[in-house]
C-alpha cells in the first residue's frame, strides 16, 4: 500500500474517531467544568480514598499512585519509588516549585485513579511524607503550540512561571492531529512539512519568551508518542510523522542552554493496551506512572 493511500485511510479513520483523540479542540470552559465534575465523581479510587488510612494488615500500598491497593507491588512501581527517593534527595532544602504547562497530558486526561495525570503522579509521591516542591498545573485538552504560547501571557500562569524552578511542558501533538484534520479526505506525508516549520518557530517563541520571564528556570519538554498503535502498529508512516516532530522539539531544545528534551514515545511504543485509557489514545494510569518516573529520571539527572 502507496504511503499516501495509507494516510488517507487514516484520515477516514479520524472521522469516526475525533471525539476521543488525546489531541481534540479545547472544549468550552462550562462544558469543560462539567465534564470535570462528572468524572471525578465517577472514579473509584480518588485522590481523597487515597489520603484515608487503611488498615496495613490489610493492603499493600501502592507506591506509585498515593493510594492503598490490594495488588502486589510491581516492578513498575519499585522502579518509581526508587526514582521518587532520589527526586526527594535532589530537591531537599532548595524549597522548589515546579510549574506544568501544555496540552491533556499534562492535564492528566485518561487517568481514573489520580487527578492531574503524571504531575498528580509527582506531587503525591514527592510530597507524601512532607511538602518537598510545590507544584501548579496548567494543563488544557487540545491545547496547540500557538494557543499555548498566546496561554503565557494569562497573569496566573505568568506569575507561576516568574517563581518556577523548573517548567514542564507537553506540547506538539495537537499540531500534528490539526494537520489531520485540515486534511481528513486527501492526508499526504508533504502536508505535514509546513505544518512542523510553524510548530518550530512557535517553539522558539516560547523558550524565549519563558526564558525571558525567568531567566533562572530549567525547562524540561516531553516529546510526544503514537496514539494509534492500538489501531495501525504496522503502518510505518505514523511513527516517521511522530518520530519527525519529535527530533524537529529536540532540536529546538539543544538550542538552549536551559532547555531538556524528554523523549517518550518509547514507553508507549509497544501497544499495550494496560498502557492506554478507555478511548485508546492517552495513557492510562500505568502509562501516566511511565511518563512520571521519565520525567523523575530527567529531573534528576546531573
Amino acid at each position: 500500500m502507496k504511503k499516501n493511500d495509507v494516510l488517507t485511510i487514516l484520515g477516514v479513520l479520524f472521522i469516526g474517531i475525533a471525539p476521543f483523540l488525546i489531541f481534540s479542540q479545547p472544549e468550552s470552559p462550562a462544558k469543560e467544568t462539567v465534564n470535570q465534575a462528572a468524572q471525578q465523581n465517577e472514579d473509584k479510587d480518588t485522590e481523597d480514598a487515597a489520603d484515608e488510612p487503611e488498615d496495613e494488615e490489610e493492603t499493600n500500598e501502592d507506591t506509585t499512585s498515593g493510594i492503598e491497593s490490594e495488588e502486589p507491588v510491581t516492578q513498575l512501581q519499585v522502579f518509581l519509588n526508587q526514582a521518587v527517593h532520589r527526586t526527594i534527595d535532589f530537591f531537599t532544602n532548595k524549597e522548589a516549585s515546579i510549574t506544568a504547562i501544555g496540552d491533556s497530558l499534562t492535564q492528566g486526561v485518561g487517568d481514573d485513579v489520580v487527578e492531574d495525570g503524571y504531575v498528580g503522579i509527582l506531587d503525591n509521591q514527592i510530597n507524601k511524607n512532607t511538602q518537598v516542591v510545590s507544584f501548579e498545573n496548567y494543563g488544557k485538552r487540545g491545547n496547540r503550540s500557538d494557543q499555548l504560547l498566546e496561554r503565557l501571557d494569562q497573569p496566573e500562569i505568568a506569575q507561576s512561571i516568574d517563581h518556577a524552578d523548573m517548567v514542564l511542558i507537553t506540547i506538539g501533538a495537537n499540531d500534528i492531529m490539526q494537520v489531520v484534520k485540515e486534511n481528513v479526505t486527501n492526508l499526504r506525508l508533504e502536508n505535514f512539512t509546513p505544518a512542523k516549520r510553524a510548530y518550530k518557530d512557535r517553539l522558539q517563541q516560547i523558550f524565549d519568551k519563558l526564558t525571558n520571564m525567568n531567566p533562572d528556570t530549567e525547562i524540561y519538554l516531553v516529546g510526544v508518542y503514537n496514539p494509534f498503535l492500538n489501531y495501525f502498529a504496522d503502518i510505518e508512516e505514523l511513527d516517521m510523522i511522530v518520530d519527525d516532530w519529535n527530533q524537529t522539539s529536540r532540536d529546538v531544545a539543544d538550542q538552549y542552554e536551559n532547555v531538556t528534551f524528554i523523549p517518550i514515545a518509547d514507553l508507549f511504543e509497544s501497544g499495550d493496551y494496560e498502557l492506554f485509557a478507555d478511548d485508546h489514545f492517552h495513557p492510562s494510569h500505568r502509562g501516566y506512572q511511565l511518563l512520571a518516573k521519565r520525567v523523575l529520571d530527567y529531573l534528576t539527572d546531573s
